[in-house]
């Protein structure tokens, strides 16, 4: 039986491709300006995980910062307006920096942009985007992305949130078996307080862990927006997708000895298979139309038994979407258990609420389907309904 040290190092020796994200805390000094330091440490890593076999993509931070430094501002306004201008002014300044870190080790970058729509709204765009990743690395290209303040701050923060997320929205969509999440803390904590963080840190948590919710701090960083809720939510979205997360120091830990399987930071695992391209598009990536609320018996055979969802099972039905259409599925306590792809449009369903498949043709006078059959199911949460386990 390997140790978990050892079963550690071998995990991370499988990764071929991995998703790195950076946050404004960690690429900025106290005066706002970009620290060439941290970011020449980060390209020198980039290039020699490269060296090593490695396609890496960037998600970086620091536009907002970097243009706060610029103009001498101390801190971070709110207006949709200010952030904006404030994007476009360091969004430049960023790329140029990179550009000239990643030039001294005659290392090309393709800067990648993203909006809400790009990930969320179409199927195409989607897949055009994952083909667009493809061609950046067959160039031997690192793809450097962020979220494009200088024009949808707004809608894409409402949609996705922070950049952690993001990055494991982009590492779920170029399927990348690591998200490595640089931050300005050492790991996951085993304990929280208010303002300060307490215990030790977690070398380790495998699957969906029943402490995490318990285990969030809050950042006072003034300029990102990110604390470790945004981090776990992105290590949750990885473990779902049958991939690995890791949350490591910015300053204090080496990738190189990371990916080798030192004990640095927190690694977040899956505890089951990788989930295949089109259910991770499903989970994540798909625009939800609407909802159905599902009764115990229906949730235990999903979650328990890996069943499709059927008509008999539905309790509500919430929106006006199309058969075809990604919607949530929620248990009575308005928690999400699941998504996927509808079989009946919204108006159909609510017809059939409740019934029996043989009840189902005499309603709608054709032969009767699963509301979602199971291979166009994914679950979010995993776990069965209490005494149901």
């Amino acid at each position: 039986m390997p140790s978990a040290a050892e079963s550690r190092r071998a995990r991370l020796r499988q990764v071929k491709r991995v998703v790195i994200k950076i946050g404004s805390s960690s690429l900025t000094t106290t005066n706002w300006a970009l620290d060439r330091r941290v970011m020449a440490k980060l390209v020198r890593e980039v290039v020699a995980l490269r060296q090593r076999g490695l396609e890496v993509a960037l998600v970086s931070s620091g536009a907002v910062a970097s243009g706060m430094g610029r103009l001498g501002l101390q801190t971070r306004p709110r207006s949709v307006a200010e952030l904006q201008a404030l994007a476009a002014v360091g969004q430049n300044l960023l790329m140029h920096t990179y550009e000239g870190l990643f030039k001294k080790h005659g290392v090309l970058i393709g800067q990648v942009l993203l909006t809400a729509e790009d990930i969320l709204d179409s199927r195409r765009r989607y897949l055009n985007l994952k083909n667009t990743f493809r061609q950046l690395f067959s160039y031997g290209a690192v793809p450097i992305i962020n979220e494009n303040d200088s024009v949808g701050v707004a809608e894409l923060k409402r949609a996705i949130g922070d950049n952690d997320v993001l990055a494991a929205y982009v590492a779920n969509m170029i399927q990348a078996q690591l998200l490595v999440l640089l931050s300005d803390v050492e790991g996951l904590y085993s304990a929280y307080t208010p303002g300060a963080m307490g215990g030790e840190v977690l070398s380790q948590v495998e699957g969906a862990d029943p402490r995490l919710d318990a285990l969030v701090g809050r950042s006072s960083n003034k300029v990102g927006r990110g604390g470790m809720a945004t981090k776990l939510q992105a290590a949750r979205l990885m473990t779902t997708c049958g991939e690995m997360a890791l949350i490591a120091h910015a300053r204090k830990h080496r990738l190189v000895e990371i990916m080798e399987g030192a004990e640095l930071g927190t690694l977040f695992t899956p505890d089951h298979k990788r989930l295949q391209s089109r259910k991770r598009w499903i989970a994540f990536a798909s625009h939800c139309a609407g909802a159905v609320v599902i009764d115990r018996g229906a949730q235990r055979a999903l979650v328990s038994l890996g069943k499709s969802l059927l008509p008999v099972g539905v309790v509500t039905c919430k929106g006006n979407f199309e058969a075809g259409e990604a919607i949530r599925v929620e248990n009575e306590a308005g928690e999400e258990v699941a998504r996927g792809l509808s079989r009946y449009a919204a108006a159909e369903l609510r017809q059939i609420l409740g019934k029996h498949l043989a009840e189902v043709e005499e309603l709608l006078g054709r032969p009767p389907v699963e509301v979602i059959h199971r291979d166009d199911l994914v679950l979010i949460d995993p776990t069965p309904p209490t005494g149901q386990r």
